[in-house]
């Protein structure tokens, strides 16, 4: 049996090689191919295409890559002409891979979608057509799943992935050595992003709130995790611009977190993470201005950062577009770092989003489905 798989980003790549890894040890034999990136390859998937040359983010900057995009699917549709998969697995990114589905129904290859179009929080146009398109979705919370069913898809809910995944692999004494830590020192936790425009859109003023903080609180120190998708020379120009130590490293992300007091985050699945850990985290968002202002035309929830969607009310402080500066920053940062009661009740509120999400055990349930569906599809 044979599944090819389709992630674009480097959340889609680490959700990927967490089911790549528990289909391999339910069912050996089977044959994994796709999209992806260095965490996929590592769990047994054959890579037709690396992710680490996509690097987009926001409609502007997207509609001057279509003709590259146009390539890279016909890429992919050829491969799945010569490769003959059982299913296509399709793992969020969805600009791409909902053009894409359309394609492999064409071909007649069965759809999967994991991680599916947040229709809740905006395009609900996209609904449909992965109603249309898609033979089985597998959606990460219950409201979700009850959405979807209600637009007649074919869905299925089998609890989060993240619960399976994120927690600290070490002790945070041993993680403060692994990191090269001040073990007397508070760490405060910056993370820009996945790619290239949000790094470039967002350290700057992360560094900048950075420098502030340690200003007034000197006993701190700063952590920066590298995606793989971003050159560590980009980071040491832009941590050298900024004037303010930050320690980057790379792996056990959630060994980061948990030795870390606060975090400041580029918005997307990290704020879930964090929220997860129950990290102290302040979102950050900024795109063009043509992406934003459509975004505004289309969005429709008063919050985008997913644990305060989960949990009903604003328990993460967002900041969007022209809010996002080092003074801003630093004063959401500061009374984490100033008052333990602070710290004590945003850790609490990250907690509450855990609770939410309900039990541990998704990744194998969801992997267990998908090789069911897979096999079905074979016989037919």
């Amino acid at each position: 049996m044979k599944i090819m798989f389709c992630a674009g980003e480097a959340s889609g790549d680490m959700h990927g090689a967490g089911l790549a890894r528990t289909i391999l040890e339910i069912a050996p034999e089977t044959e994994l191919i796709g999209m992806g990136g260095s965490q996929m390859a590592a769990a047994g998937v054959r890579i037709l295409y690396d992710i680490k040359n996509l690097g987009f983010i926001g409609i502007g900057e997207i509609i001057k890559k279509i003709p590259f995009f146009f390539r890279l699917r016909d890429f992919l549709l050829q491969k799945m002409k010569e490769e003959k998969p059982d299913i296509l697995v399709c793992i969020d990114y969805p600009g791409f891979n909902m053009r894409l589905i359309k394609k492999a129904k064409a071909l007649g290859i069965p759809v999967v979608y994991y991680i599916l179009p947040t229709i809740w929080a905006w395009h609900k146009s996209r609904g449909p057509v992965i109603a249309q398109y898609t033979d089985l979705a597998i959606a990460l919370f219950p409201f979700e799943e009850q959405l979807y069913r209600r637009i007649g898809t074919h869905v299925v809910y089998a609890g989060h992935p993240l619960l399976d995944v994120v927690h600290p692999d070490m002790d945070a004494s041993a993680a403060k050595t692994y990191f090269g830590l001040d073990p007397a020192k508070r760490t405060i936790l910056l993370m820009p992003g996945s790619r290239l425009q949000e790094v470039k859109g967002l350290l700057p003023d992360m560094l900048g709130a950075a420098r502030r903080i340690a200003a007034v609180v000197p006993d701190v120190q700063f952590l920066l995790p590298r995606a793989t998708t971003i050159d560590k020379e980009l980071l040491d120009e832009y941590i050298k611009a900024g004037g303010v130590p930050v320690v980057v490293a790379q792996d056990h992300v959630y060994d980061m977190m948990n030795v870390s007091t606060a975090a400041i985050v580029a918005s997307g699945t990290a704020t879930l993470e964090t929220a997860i850990m129950g990290l102290p985290t302040v979102l950050t968002y900024r795109v063009s201005a043509l992406t934003y202002w459509l975004a505004k035309l289309l969005v429709h929830v008063t919050s985008i950062g997913l644990p305060n969607i989960i949990a009903g009310h604003r328990i993460m402080p967002e900041l969007w577009q022209k809010d996002v500066t080092p003074e801003r920053i630093c004063a959401e940062i500061l009374p984490i770092l100033q008052d333990k009661a602070v710290e004590t009740a945003r850790r609490q509120d990250m907690a509450s989003v855990r609770q939410i999400m309900g039990e541990s055990g998704a990744i194998r349930r969801i992997s267990t489905t998908i090789l069911e569906f897979a096999k079905e599809k074979s016989h037919s």
